[in-house]
């Protein structure tokens, strides 16, 4: 298998950035069932800004590329997401060090100590309706395929609908959280599947 380059993880960033774009509205319309109603429009206004962190200051590295990346989040985002993905960007960035290229093995493994990180800053687990039950799911199929990331995030995210909210804001409303899709699994999809259709079209 090809390693991934800097130029991967730019392309990668600037997908999901993309994505988060076209789906902002989406986001923001699930959030507004369980939460603050500001999903989308927070992580468009970062990744916006991700985007244009990336061409001002082009990265080194895969490993800068999630630094940079992260550090903009958590400085352009409000609420929890903003600290969260920029958790999840920057810890992921560490692990893969100052490597000038990677294998899909070393994503998984930085993205595992990554997904590790988030569970720690927001004390949820698997289960908990939050963006760990696609992320976790996803990070445990990418040694398989991006393909199967995809998949599992994408169950995953559909699963949080019958759950019951135990951390965040949608906690507050017990029962009635269920019944919906948890806006942090579906733009950790977006995430996701983003990386799958870089790596299809770095293939082509």
């Amino acid at each position: 298998m090809a390693e991934l380059d800097t130029g991967f993880f730019v392309r990668w960033l600037t997908e999901t950035a993309a994505a988060v774009d076209r789906e902002a509205d989406r986001l923001t319309e699930l959030d507004s069932a369980i939460g603050d109603a500001d999903h989308g429009s927070n992580l468009r206004r970062g990744f916006t800004a991700v985007t244009a962190a990336l061409a001002e200051k082009p990265p080194p590295s895969p490993g800068a590329a999630l630094g940079l990346a992260g550090r903009t989040l958590v400085s352009k985002v409000g609420g929890a997401s903003g600290p969260l993905y920029g958790t999840l960007l920057r810890r992921t960035g560490k692990e893969l060090g100052d490597a000038a290229t990677v294998s899909r093995d070393d994503l998984a493994r930085a993205m595992a100590a990554g997904v590790e990180a988030v569970t720690a800053l927001g004390g949820a687990a698997e289960g908990d309706k939050t963006m760990l039950d696609a992320l976790l799911p996803a990070v445990r199929a990418l040694p398989e395929s991006f393909t199967a990331a995809r998949r599992a995030a994408a169950e995953g995210a559909v699963g949080t609908v019958p759950l019951r909210a135990r951390r965040g804001r949608a906690s507050y409303l017990g029962d009635r959280s269920i019944g919906h899709e948890d806006p942090g699994a579906a733009s950790s999809l977006l995430l996701v599947s983003a990386l799958e259709r870089t790596w299809e079209a770095a293939d082509e």
